[in-house]
């Protein structure tokens, strides 16, 4: 049973060795990520799980590590050789910050459907007794036109309604071609969380976007542990 989530984007940036000089202008995000993953912590779950999107559906082992090399600094998360996707990789690197650790993790194909993406969240909600999920999940890179994707103006409604679902602790149905219309990575992945299954409480910490791309940082909780 899903019993607490956190929503987190995975720029590189995000990890301040790679942003250098420019860290400080991700600050806010990063306290919001982790005030996401201490709610994890707090849940009491007898087991962690991180999703995240890639080229292709993977699972790994809790001790799976990553490196942040191909974006410029290797900067790495978990010991041994990196083999985990750039979304794991950062994912792994929040956990290790908030000094959790992983009971596996998961990669879902950036083009998997939403009847895979349920699947498997179903699957992974049913691991333990109290499951506690990490969503590694970017929003559009199509909302200014300085965006990698340039500007498109369904991607800020897209977005907003990812950000209003999330508030509400759900999922909204997204369409997987216009999500890749919109360069929005994190979709599969949180149609994952959508197929977990749960009756929590939604709050939204960030909603942002620093460079043209929609970050936003979300934790789920049970209404019994509302603060």
């Amino acid at each position: 049973m899903l019993v607490a989530a956190a929503v987190c984007p995975h720029p590189p940036l995000l990890v301040p060795e790679l942003a250098g000089s420019a860290a400080s202008e991700l600050d806010d995000l990063r306290t919001a990520c982790a005030a996401a993953v201490g709610a994890l912590r707090d849940a009491g779950a007898d087991a962690i799980v991180v999703v995240g999107g890639a080229d292709r559906t993977v699972a790994y082992d809790a001790d799976a590590a990553g490196s942040l090399a191909p974006w410029g600094v290797d900067v790495r998360s978990g010991e041994g050789e990196p083999v985990l996707p750039l979304s794991l990789t950062v994912g792994r690197w929040l956990l290790e910050r908030e000094r959790l650790t992983a009971s596996g993790f998961h990669a879902i194909s950036f083009g998997a459907t939403p009847g895979e993406c349920a699947g498997l969240g179903g699957r992974l909600a049913a691991t333990a007794g109290r499951v506690a999920m990490l969503v590694m999940a970017d929003g559009s890179a199509c909302l200014t036109e300085k965006s990698p994707g340039y500007l498109d103006p369904r991607a800020e409604p897209y977005d907003r309604a990812i950000v209003e679902a999330l508030a509400r602790a759900e999922v909204p149905a997204l369409d997987p071609g216009e999500a890749a219309e919109l360069w929005v990575a994190g979709r599969a992945a949180l149609q994952v969380l959508g197929g977990c299954g749960s009756a929590l409480r939604g709050e939204i910490l960030y909603d942002d976007a620093p460079y043209g791309v929609g970050y936003f940082a979300a934790r789920w909780t049970e209404r019994s542990r509302q603060g």
